[in-house]
C-alpha cells in the first residue's frame, strides 16, 4: 500500500492530542455539580461512546445537565507526536482533516507541531465538518492529491473511516479515547489498517 501513498492526513482530538485530562475535568465537574451517581453517569457516558462524537456532551443531555466549558489548556501531544511527526514528514506530506473550535492553527503553533504539516482543514474555520465530505475534499484540493494516494489516520469509525473510504482514500483506525469503544458494523465501516496507539504508525509508515 505505501508505495502509492504520497499523503497522510490526521485528526487531532485523541489521534495526535491527548484529551483525557479534558474528559476527566468535565465529567468532574458534572458529577459534582448535580445531583448524580458518578458509576452511573460514566456507564452512560461509554454507552454513548458507541455512537456519539462527544459522549460526555451526550450523557449531560441526557440528564439534563449543563456542560462545562471544554478545557482546552488541558490538551497536550501524546508523548510520541512529535517524534512521529517529525519521522513521517521526511516521507510524506502531512495534512490534518479535524472537526475543531476556533483557533485550530494557533494551537498547532503553540504545540509546536505546525511545521510539519502543508495542509490544515478545521471544521471551525471552513464551516463544514466530518462526517461531511466536504472537508475531506477541501483538503484533497489544497494537497492536489488523489485520493487513492492518501490515508486518513484517526480514531473515530463515522467521522474519519467511513467518509474516507467512501472517497477512496485508505484508512486506519487509531483506537484512542472514547473512540476505541466503537465497533465495526459493515464494510462501510472496516479501516484498512487498525492500531491500539499513535505509536504504532511507524511500523506501518
Amino acid at each position: 500500500m505505501t508505495d502509492k501513498i504520497k499523503w497522510l492526513f490526521f485528526d487531532l482530538g485523541s489521534t495526535l492530542v491527548d484529551e483525557s485530562r479534558c474528559y476527566e475535568y468535565r465529567c468532574s465537574e458534572i458529577i459534582k455539580n448535580n445531583d448524580v451517581n458518578a458509576e452511573a453517569f460514566y456507564a452512560k457516558v461509554l454507552n454513548f461512546a458507541k455512537v456519539n462524537s462527544f459522549p460526555i456532551k451526550a450523557a449531560a443531555v441526557y440528564y439534563g445537565f449543563e456542560i462545562p466549558k471544554w478545557p482546552k489548556e488541558s490538551e497536550q501531544l501524546y508523548p510520541d507526536t512529535q517524534k512521529i511527526l517529525k519521522t513521517l514528514s521526511q516521507k510524506y506530506k502531512l495534512g490534518i482533516i479535524a472537526n475543531q473550535s476556533a483557533e485550530t492553527q494557533e494551537r498547532m503553533d503553540n504545540w509546536n507541531i505546525s511545521k510539519y504539516f502543508d495542509v490544515v482543514a478545521a471544521s471551525a474555520e471552513l464551516g463544514f465538518a466530518k462526517p461531511d465530505l466536504r472537508i475531506f475534499q477541501f483538503a484533497l484540493e489544497r494537497a492536489n492529491c488523489n485520493p487513492e494516494n492518501a490515508v486518513m489516520i484517526g480514531d473515530r469509525l463515522d467521522n474519519d473511516m467511513v467518509p474516507a473510504k467512501k472517497l477512496g482514500m485508505k484508512t486506519v483506525w487509531v483506537r484512542q479515547g472514547f473512540a476505541k469503544y466503537q465497533t465495526v458494523h459493515n464494510d462501510s465501516e472496516n479501516p484498512d489498517f487498525v492500531m491500539d496507539s499513535i505509536r504504532e504508525i511507524l511500523k506501518l509508515f
